[in-house]
């Protein structure tokens, strides 16, 4: 079992549908929070208990690193990061530009590769002080079924998700648990947002709450995979 009391916990994509209620979930459970998002406006509104909050563009070069070290800096350390930051783009692939293509790849696959690496000398310090440490990748259900009209961002998603798999299994000597998140399609507001092209009709999502609930459960009780069957069905 993983305990939260008194955990340093980096969560990015922090003012989003999931990442908020991921972020409130470990506050409650006692741990100690960074917060991070590219709107700073929303970072300041969220109703988190925070030991900081820490504007962020992933996109960015070297921005990963820096927002390591800010958390680090706040927190004194790191046991837990969350990165649940993204984007949503729709549309055929042929007609998906460059720009796009980029955007989806920096944010869902490069980003989450950079703030793992900057922060494994952390986790895994943690690991040793605690006993374990863990990384937890908000990956989607696309990864495991690719859907037309989202191809870029299916591709992005599968990426991250073999990269998890394989580091995975290279951390598990450090005892650093690298837990891919393959969540269905979840009601959070982002399909309505996206940065290219328009949501297809889709079925009605899972509960955000519940989706976080299921999440939290699987870092507390050191679950290492989380696949979109692990959270059932509305």
């Amino acid at each position: 079992m993983t305990d939260l009391d008194g955990a340093r916990v980096l969560v990015t994509g922090a003012s989003g549908g999931l990442g908020s209620l991921l972020a409130a979930g470990m506050a409650e459970r006692g741990a100690a929070v960074a917060l991070s998002g590219r709107d700073e406006g929303r970072l300041e509104a969220l109703d988190v208990d925070a030991a900081a909050r820490l504007p962020a563009d992933l996109r960015q070069p070297g921005a990963p690193e820096e927002l390591v070290g800010a958390a680090v800096d706040a927190l004194g350390g790191l046991d837990v990061l969350v990165h649940a930051a993204g984007v949503v783009a729709f549309g055929p692939a042929a007609e998906v530009d460059d720009d796009l293509v980029d955007e989806l790849l920096l944010l869902h696959y490069l980003a989450p590769v950079r703030l793992l690496r900057a922060a494994l000398p952390h986790l895994r310090a943690s690991a040793s002080e605690r006993g374990g440490s863990v990384a937890v990748m908000l990956s989607a259900v696309v990864a495991e079924q690719p859907v037309a009209g989202m191809a870029a961002y299916s591709a992005a998603k599968a990426a991250l998700t073999a990269f998890d798999a394989a580091v995975a299994k290279e951390l598990r000597r450090d005892r650093v648990r690298v837990l891919d998140v393959r969540p269905p399609h979840t009601e959070t507001g982002l399909a309505t947002r996206p940065v290219a092209g328009q949501a297809p009709r889709l079925p009605t999502g899972l509960e955000p709450q519940a989706v976080a609930d299921r999440v939290l459960r699987a870092v507390v009780e050191d679950e290492k995979d989380l696949p979109s069957s692990a959270f059932g069905s509305r």
